[in-house]
């Protein structure tokens, strides 16, 4: 009998030296970007926790810097804010420097917002955070529009930890203080520190000091845990309100 001839093996196999056609995905199924508002360069990678420093660096400039400034040159501090915007720009029209410009589109609203409450409303608290969110729209639109995410997270957890102190000023019953300061002579400024940290040391002050400095640490950690970029910028900014106020304090107590 004859057997049957064995078919040729190219039809079962193929050379492991042949060439072969790849697919590559570019992005997951249901994972692709979403399209951005701009055509800028996408930002270089960068250490996260570099994104944290500068995060928390930028909180403390409008405090340290700022603060003394909008006091006698309010204007100046406005159209400053017109630099950094155009800094913003320029930043993020380089690859090796988009990250830091986008950074600087949060760290733009809050110095505008700061300027005009400091320079004009510093003596009604009550002002404060309707002022300083008055770019929160902005950011928002941001966010939903795949825009500045970095700068418009930076600018978010900036608000968030200025909403948690100023909610320890209503409870405490520190804004009498706070409107004294605003229009006290140098020599009065010692003796309202002292009666504000009265009622900070008073137990329901203790208390809160606690719940709300816990609350600052959890928010803060929880941006930590997630390791991007936008959320280390968040982190930064919100665990810095803690080192601002204790700082405040310090002084305070030292007065």
């Amino acid at each position: 009998m004859l057997s049957p001839s064995p078919e040729p093996a190219h039809l079962y196999s193929i050379p492991t030296d042949a060439p072969q056609e790849k697919t590559v995905a570019l992005f997951p199924v249901g994972d692709a970007p979403r399209p951005r508002l701009s055509i800028l360069p996408a930002p270089v990678r960068t250490n996260p926790w570099l994104v944290f420093s500068a995060g928390a660096f930028l909180v403390s400039v409008p405090v340290f810097f700022e603060a003394p400034l909008v006091r006698y040159l309010p204007w100046l501090s406005v159209l400053l804010s017109a630099g950094w915007a155009g800094l913003s720009i320029f930043l993020s029209k380089q690859r090796k420097t988009a990250l830091w410009g986008d950074l600087l589109v949060g760290f733009t609203w809050t110095w505008l917002c700061g300027a005009i409450f400091w320079g004009w409303w510093r003596w009604e608290p009550a002002l404060h955070i309707p002022i300083e969110a008055a770019a929160l729209p902005i950011a928002l639109f941001g966010l939903r529009a795949n825009w500045a995410k970095i700068g418009n997270f930076f600018y978010l957890g900036s608000l968030v930890g200025t909403a948690i102190t100023d909610l320890y000023f209503y409870i405490v019953n520190l804004m009498p203080e706070w409107k004294a300061l605003m229009v006290a002579e140098p020599d009065e400024v010692g003796t309202i520190f002292q009666l504000a940290l009265a009622k900070m040391y008073m137990p329901w002050g203790m208390a809160w000091t606690a719940i709300l400095l816990t609350s600052l640490l959890f928010i803060g950690l929880f941006g930590l845990i997630q390791r991007s970029s936008k959320w280390m910028a968040f982190s930064g900014a919100v665990l810095s309100t803690i080192l601002v106020d204790g700082l405040f304090w310090v002084a305070a107590t030292l007065s």
